[in-house]
This record gives C-alpha cells, structure tokens and sequence, in this order.
C-alpha cells in the first residue's frame, strides 16, 4: 500500500505525461482537501489534484518542514568589549526565506546576525543569540511578556552588557512596556528592535535599526526599555522611543514609530553613526546589582474601545468573567455615553479597577471638564493622565500580577505611581525638536 504524502516527503508525480518532483508542503486552512502543495526544485509551488494524479513518496521525511525547535543559542567572538545578548522573538526582523524548499529555518542565529550587522564583531567581545520563539506579534501573550522578561533579567545575572530584542512591529508597544515595567534599575538599555521590511528585501530596514542598537548599547547614559526604528522613510537616522511612550502609527512605513506625548529619547544619524541625546528626562543606568525584576502579569486586565453606541453589557461580561482590571479607551478628554456609567460604577463596586485614557493618544485625560466626567469620578473611574491606552492596559495586567493581595484602593494608588516615566505630570511641557515629525 502506498503511503499518503506528508509534509516533507519528497514525492514524484505523474499527470497527463507530465512527471514532476518536489517536497510536499503543508496545507493552509485555505487548502482544498484534494490538492497537494509540492515545492519544485526551482523554488516553485505547485498544487497536484490527487483525484487526478499518481503520487510516490521517494523518500519520507526528506526535509524537516514546519519544525519549530526548542529555544537554542549560539554564540560567536568578536574583538571588541562588553557581552552582547540578543533575543529573537520572531518578526519580520528575524523572516527569512529559504526558497529552495520553503522549510523553516532558524529565525536567526549568531552567523546570521552579524553577517547582516559585522560591526558587531568589532563592538564586542561575544555575541549570544538566543531564538526564544519564532511568533507573529499577534500571537504573544502576557505569558510571553513574563518569559522575555525572565530571560532578560537571566542574561544581565549572567553578564551581558547589552540585551537586544528582536520583535514583530505590530505589537511592539505592548511588549516595551511590559519590559519596562518588570525590569526596572536597568545596567543598560533594552532595546526591542524590528523591521517593516523583511532581511532578504533590498529595501529592508532591519540592518540600519540594528546597527543603531550597538551605537545605543554603547554610548546611552539611560537605563531604559527602548523601541530602536527608523526615524524616517530614509536611513538617514534611527530613533530611540521610550517603551512606555510610543506606538506604531503607520502600517507600512519605515518611519512608523513615534513618541506619544513625549521626546524620543535619542537619535543615531547615518552613515556617521553618530549618538545624539534628545530627551534629557531619563532614567540613568543603574548598576547590575540594583537591577530589579516583577515578572508576573495577570490575564485579568482588559481593554476595550469606545464608539457611539457601545453595548454597555460588554462591561458588565468582562466583570463576570473576573476581570479585575478595566482600561477605557474613552473620547475626548476622557468620555464614554452616560448610559454606561451604571454599569461601571457595578464593576468598580465589586472591586474591579476602572481606568480612563484617551483615544485621541496626544493630550491627558480631564474628567472635571464636563459633566459626563464628573459623572464616572463620582462612579469611580480613575483618570490616567496621558498615558497610552495599551501602556494603561500592561501597568493593570503588571500590577494584578505582581500585587494580587492588595486591594482596589492599594492598587489604584500603585496605578497612579510614576514607575517609568510613562505619563507626564501635569505641569510639565513636552517640548518638540523642529526636526521630529511625530511631535
């Protein structure tokens, strides 16, 4: 009996005096159940209707497609100083195509970053990379923020100098912010660093952005969870944004990131490669022995948007499915229709914290302007500056998961705590290089 082709067999096909080989390739869910996918040695899919063709496994196995393996880590020796460890999450930083058969293969290894960055070589002494996981941005949990976090931590405890993390772009912001909130007293920067553009694309922005994170592990007197991308459409100069301040606000553009309601931290112009300090409110490096981990997060926090019309039972199913954290993402100066307002002064009387950011993202929350505002105060609604909506959403889930003895009033007064610079006081000015765009 014929064996049934599976992904990675290499197969022989016949139809209609046509003979073909190739490596049989997984089956999307937008398959038809009756097609093969077979890669052919020029690099080509083609799909095989098997009700109408003759197939032969050659050879079972012949190349390992789709295997994701267990963490690994390389390392190579440079003849510079300082111990460079980089984390590969997965991405579009870290997306390579092998064309030939379409396997997987590792997302990136020691070899394969400096072939891509070698002044790497020449800036330390040992690069590590270590590939944690191979996942879209979309796909990382909270679970996710708490290993990072962890292997982080490990690698300072273990003597890197420098911690690089490659990650998807699309949440980004969400995971910067849970690093900087679990990882604070930083020896030096971590920098989360991606791409918009493949590796293997000639206009890829990955090589610039890493280049930008050795000057920034290098020449950075601050202490801080960084997002490390291009500043604009050009590679003219990267730009370093604070974890708890940026968001991608461009779904293609190498220039996506900008600094909410804050400065970039700094900048690296190209090809000099020269640092530049722009933000003088930092947090300064602390020393390895002061480096302080709280790298719990819970599932209980939640999000949700404001439109016209909200269903206001959105919020009373959250409560009921035990969430103990809530962020609005309100209008305005910090609104939502009147008609909810019982319903959040229900969830806040069973314990839950209500907290309101605003979805115009530049400005602060002022819920004593209008009367809908004063309204949900009194219903106990926690106005949260101007602070990111999905900032607000990571320091909730942070909080519940390191502090979960305390109760409502305890945590709030932690919400309201500046940990890392993640919301501006009141009375203080941001003020914008003529030079930013995203000001």
């Amino acid at each position: 009996m014929l064996k049934f082709p599976e992904p990675g067999d290499l197969v022989r096909v016949w139809r209609d005096g046509l003979i073909l080989e190739g490596i049989v390739m997984p089956n999307t869910e937008f398959s038809s159940e009756n097609i093969l996918i077979i890669k052919l040695s020029n690099g080509y899919n083609v799909g095989v209707d098997l009700s109408k063709s003759r197939v032969e496994v050659i050879k079972e196995r012949a190349y390992e497609v789709g295997k994701i393996p267990e963490p690994t880590t390389t390392s190579v020796r440079g003849s510079g100083e300082g111990k460079l460890k980089f984390i590969s999450t997965g991405g579009t930083i870290a997306s390579r195509v092998e064309y030939e058969t379409g396997a997987v293969k590792p997302a990136i290894n020691a070899e394969e970053l400096i072939e891509m960055v070698p002044e790497y070589l020449e800036g330390f002494s040992t690069i590590e990379v270590l590939e944690l996981y191979r996942l879209l941005s979309e796909d990382l949990t909270p679970s996710h923020w708490e290993r990072i976090s962890e292997e982080i931590f490990r690698s300072f405890e273990s003597g890197a100098d420098t911690v690089v993390v490659a990650h998807g772009t699309d949440t980004m912001g969400y995971t910067a912010a849970a690093l900087a909130f679990s990882l604070q007293k930083l020896p030096a920067p971590v920098m989360l660093v991606g791409a918009q553009r493949s590796s293997d694309r000639p206009s890829t922005d990955s090589v610039i952005n890493l280049k930008a994170c050795a000057v920034i592990g290098k020449e950075a007197p601050f202490g801080e969870v960084v997002v490390v991308m291009h500043g604009s459409s050009s590679d003219s100069y990267v730009l370093a944004h604070r974890g708890v301040k940026v968001r991608k606000m461009h779904s293609s553009r190498r220039d996506a990131f900008q600094s909410i309601n804050d400065v970039p931290l700094a900048r690296v112009d190209f090809p000099s490669k020269k640092f530049v300090l722009i933000n003088k409110k930092f947090i300064k490096r602390h020393t390895k022995e002061e480096l302080t981990h709280l790298g719990k997060f819970s599932n209980k926090a939640a999000l949700i948007k404001f439109y016209p019309n909200l269903d206001c039972s959105l919020i009373d199913y959250l409560i009921d499915r035990g969430m103990k954290g809530l962020v609005l993402e309100g209008t305005g100066l910090g609104h939502v229709r009147n008609a909810c307002t019982p319903t959040i002064s229900r969830a806040v009387g069973e314990g839950a914290i209500v907290v309101m950011t605003t979805q115009t993202l530049f400005g602060r929350v002022n819920m004593k302007v209008y009367t809908t505002g004063r309204k949900l105060i009194k219903a106990g609604v926690l106005p949260a500056s101007d602070i990111l909506p999905e900032t607000a959403y990571v320091k909730l889930s942070w909080l519940l998961g390191n502090y979960p003895s305390d109760d409502a009033e305890e945590l709030k007064q932690k919400f309201l705590t500046n940990y890392v610079n993640e919301f501006n006081p009141s009375h203080d000015e941001v003020h914008f290089p003529r030079w930013y765009h995203g000001g």
